[in-house]
């Protein structure tokens, strides 16, 4: 009977290949449930025709190298880092023996990671400090692992650094103020003072594999960001930092609850030096590397978003993220903010503390059941306690990294 009627047999044909097609899409789609994926399609969609486009599907990135630069709320960034590798069960490249860093401030390498040996390249997430090398960051690494870093403005990097490291960087230390530095600063800064000056003086640019007292070459200076735009797949800025977990998130294809944070690090508003306007023109002058540096990726941290997320639906996620990080401080903190030390009353929250700057801390509620507890004790967890511990996890045979403060969690309760 169909072949003796063709158009029925075209419409019939017709009809099963679109069951067919229709049956692969729902399956897939119900695969995909299966794994951490999310929409990707950013825009906002105007008409019904948009809305009838299946929607991009993406895989959460696992394999994720983490420049921690100085001074620019790194320190938060490396928490969330350590919560995601926790809770994806990820191998991290953490330093070796009782160090917390890796190799800084001396050129990275390879054997600077704990276990690196016998593990090779099978490290998912690195985020501890060390200066880039994007060679032997490569050995270490897999093929596929998206690079990323933070940058801020220099302005009040440079004043941040000041604080905390008077005690350590000569300069700083036989200076009255920041600003009676930055009036005369090669009067106090000696660039043969290698390990004690860099954090002086353009100390992204430090971080970042290059040398920081190089000249103002307009050449030089392009070929360095170039070589940073192939090195690295996304550029943060600390001073939007809710704008930057956004990205990150979708850059990532993690989930918003991946990018919650609690700002570790901050120092009581007391230890904040007011610049000069004069001073603030001189940092530009005398940080010209890193201040080029910001200014390059500033632009275009605002084009990946203009390019991909959109300022409107930004805008939206950034409400989420806030309205989801107070309804964990709610849940986690008893005075819903940050501490001064002498009123953190766990001390092995209590945050290292460094030059003239008092470092923050946070006190949890009292009433937790227990895995409410552990969840809001890792958000609040100081880098050197949290890189102690994933190190005792990782490497139960090796001794435990000493902090020089109580322990938050025994042996047996670590895994």
């Amino acid at each position: 009977l169909w072949g003796k009627n063709p158009l029925k047999l075209f419409f019939f044909s017709r009809h099963v290949r679109c069951l067919m097609f229709f049956s692969l899409f729902l399956g897939l789609t119900c695969l995909s449930g299966f794994f951490h994926m999310k929409n990707k399609n950013y825009s906002i969609s105007k008409s019904h025709e948009e809305l009838l486009i299946p929607p991009m599907l993406c895989r959460a990135k696992t394999n994720v190298m983490f420049l921690k630069t100085h001074k620019t709320a790194s320190s938060t960034v490396l928490n969330i880092m350590f919560r995601f590798a926790e809770r994806y069960n990820l191998t991290v490249a953490l330093p070796a023996d009782q160090l917390f860093h890796l190799g800084y401030p001396r050129t990275f390498r390879a054997q600077f990671v704990e276990g690196f040996e016998a593990i090779g390249q099978n490290y998912n997430i690195m985020c501890n400090h060390l200066r880039f090398d994007p060679l032997e960051v490569k050995k270490v690494m897999a093929a596929n692992t998206f690079y990323f870093s933070i940058l801020r403005n220099p302005i009040p990097l440079l004043e941040s650094s000041y604080i905390y490291y008077k005690n350590n960087v000569p300069a700083f230390r036989n200076s009255k103020n920041v600003n009676e530095f930055l009036a005369s600063p090669t009067k106090y800064y000696h660039p043969a003072d290698y390990r004690e000056s860099i954090y002086a003086r353009n100390i992204m640019w430090f971080d970042f594999g290059y040398d920081n007292n190089a000249e103002d070459d307009t050449e030089y200076t392009q070929a360095v960001l170039e070589e940073i735009e192939q090195n690295f797949h996304l550029i943060l800025i600390a001073d939007y930092f809710d704008e930057s977990m956004i990205l990150l998130k979708h850059a990532l294809c993690w989930d918003l609850d991946d990018v919650i944070y609690f700002k570790l690090n901050s120092r009581s508003q007391d230890t904040v030096q007011t610049l000069t306007p004069e001073s603030e023109e001189h940092v530009k002058a005398w940080c010209s590397l890193d201040w080029k540096l910001y200014l390059h990726f500033n632009q275009s941290f605002w084009r990946r978003i203009e390019e991909t997320i959109g300022l409107e639906v930004l805008k939206k996620e950034v409400d989420h993220l806030r309205t989801r990080q107070k309804e964990l401080m709610e849940t986690c903190l008893s005075e819903q903010e940050a501490v001064r030390k002498d009123h953190i009353r766990n001390k092995a929250l209590l945050p290292f503390q460094s030059g003239a700057a008092n470092i923050l801390g946070y006190n949890l509620k009292q009433d937790l059941d227990n895995r409410t507890l552990r969840t809001c004790q890792k958000m609040v967890m100081p880098e050197l306690q949290y890189t102690s511990y994933l190190y005792a996890v990782q490497h139960p045979h090796k001794r435990r990294k000493e902090v020089g403060l109580p322990l938050l969690w025994t042996s047996h309760q670590e895994k």
